[in-house]
């Protein structure tokens, strides 16, 4: 196992063992701590009490975080005609059928997201292969397969994330950036909360939230108290 660095092993002295942070003093403190000089991205990580082998507790969909990701999104659009159009005025990067099959071909992928109108999902579904493995694949489900590109084109570029629970449960999904004020990551992560817990799969039993941390890229995780689930600013548990 990796040995950790002096500037990692000093943020995480200073997180108290064993003690369950609210969210906004977990945000205060992963800022407080982060050890790398450039601007890292704060995530949460949920870990879920759902098994996703099977088919009725698997969990996946998409949210517009409060204040976005700070991150800046390309985003390729499978469109034609008018609809290309109104893709191109939202601000999409890329927007084409053809073109954009013939970049992905030649390995050229240089978008974060991909939408495709209804009628062009004939042509993208050729290209699952390589959009699927790296997340790119356009999807109902998650709002990326639409008439309505005008709209998703803004949504992604506003700061729209995926979460997806891993084979282990686990959702680890960007709730802003170290140079976010510690109000603004609590409030993402507020509402990236409480979306986990609207989605919970009607056959998970037991505990539906085990365990939540929010980490810097390179930092510590930070463990929050799962039992807050509203005023996330103010750290007051729910009732």
């Amino acid at each position: 196992m990796a040995k950790h660095g002096k500037k990692y092993r000093e943020a995480a002295a200073k997180i108290e063992a064993g003690k369950l942070y609210a969210p906004m003093d977990a945000a205060t403190l992963v800022k407080d701590i982060h050890p790398a000089s450039f601007d890292e991205t704060v995530e949460a990580h949920f870990r879920l009490g759902i098994d996703t082998r099977q088919a009725d507790q698997q969990i996946r969909g998409s949210i517009s975080l409060p204040h976005g990701t700070g991150k800046s999104v390309r985003v390729a659009v499978f469109a034609e005609g008018e609809k290309a159009r109104e893709a191109q005025e939202a601000g999409a990067d890329i927007v084409g059928t053809q073109e954009l099959t013939d970049m992905i071909n030649a390995g050229n992928l240089d978008f974060d997201a991909a939408i495709a109108t209804p009628d062009q999902m004939g042509k993208v579904g050729r290209l699952g292969r390589v959009l699927g493995p790296r997340g790119l694949m356009p999807n109902p489900k998650l709002g990326t397969v639409t008439n309505d590109v005008a709209q998703m084109v803004k949504e992604l570029k506003a700061g729209r994330v995926e979460y997806r629970a891993d084979r282990f449960g686990i959702c680890h999904v960007p709730v802003g950036r170290v140079s976010f004020t510690a109000e603004q990551i609590a409030e993402n992560y507020g509402a990236l909360y409480t979306e986990i817990l609207r989605v919970r799969p009607s056959a998970a039993k037991g505990r539906y939230v085990k365990s939540i941390s929010l980490t810097s890229t390179m930092g510590p995780g930070v463990p929050v108290n799962p039992d807050i689930q509203r005023n996330f600013t103010t750290g007051e548990a729910a009732e």
